[in-house]
């Protein structure tokens, strides 16, 4: 049976001195700039996480407040709650499901099968509340070209990994995960292997995606302008694996 690598120290950089994001910026070439300043470049064994708000501002993700018109759905939720029915209706419009519209919540699955609040429509770290940035159409497909683009201008093999913020059912705050993946399998299957104590795993598929992108969101932080960083250490798995894969599937999710 194939050994399960092992990670050392890990080291988490932020990267820090990008420029804001426009759409039509060439992110890339912006982040390995940044990088370089600060003399942490990109090298082998690297993995490259980046906020999914900078990849969607470059691929013109945002929608100006002014320019929609909301429906009277949601009209009706922004007069029962402190919310902007203009960005109620984009979360609408982005929905492929509604989850649930309770109690000022409004949880919704969007196409690309993420279950997350307001569809990912964001108003915060964009303009002030002039605008808001929409979730990548398809986030896999963001981070297979960032990786792609990556070896190109590098020569390396750096996985990347697309965030956003999420909250969790039954826990309160919000946490970063993985909602693009490219160049390392999201999951790791420890099932069927033994732990220390000889017991033999049944159920262990670690979320190493999800786990790294709190860790870089752990140390970029919110509000420090930081949209991308580095993780150094960590031994992944090479693999096709993207993130939709850590989405459960309908036959085995007790919730819907």
């Amino acid at each position: 049976m194939r050994r399960v690598p092992e990670s050392g120290e890990v080291r988490v950089i932020p990267v820090h001195g990008m420029p804001e994001i426009a759409p039509g910026s060439a992110l890339l070439d912006e982040i390995l700039r940044a990088s370089r300043r600060q003399r942490s470049p990109l090298r082998a064994g690297d993995i490259l996480v980046v906020t999914h708000k900078v990849v969607s501002k470059a691929e013109g993700g945002l929608v100006e407040l002014a320019q929609v018109k909301p429906s009277a759905r949601a009209k009706a939720w922004a007069r029962r709650y402190p919310v902007d029915a203009r960005a109620i209706e984009l979360a609408l419009r982005e929905a492929g499901r509604i989850v649930r519209m309770k109690k000022g919540v409004l949880i919704t699955q969007t196409r690309s099968g993420l279950v997350c609040a307001n569809s990912g429509v964001d108003l915060s770290n964009v303009d002030g509340g002039k605008s808001v940035v929409l979730l990548p159409r398809n986030p896999d497909r963001s981070a297979a070209l960032l990786h792609r683009d990556i070896r190109a201008k590098t020569g390396l093999h750096v996985p990347v990994i697309i965030t956003d913020s999420f909250g969790r059912p039954w826990r309160e705050g919000l946490t970063e995960v993985a909602i693009g993946v490219a160049g390392m399998k999201p999951m790791r299957d420890l099932r069927r292997r033994r732990d220390p104590y000889g017991y033999k795993l049944r159920v262990s598929l670690e979320a190493v995606a999800d786990a790294l992108a709190a860790m870089a969101g752990a140390a970029c932080g919110k509000l420090s302008r930081c949209p991308a960083c580095i993780i150094r250490g960590f031994s992944y798995e090479r693999g096709r694996g993207c993130a939709s894969d850590l989405v459960r599937p309908s036959e085995r999710d007790l919730f819907r």
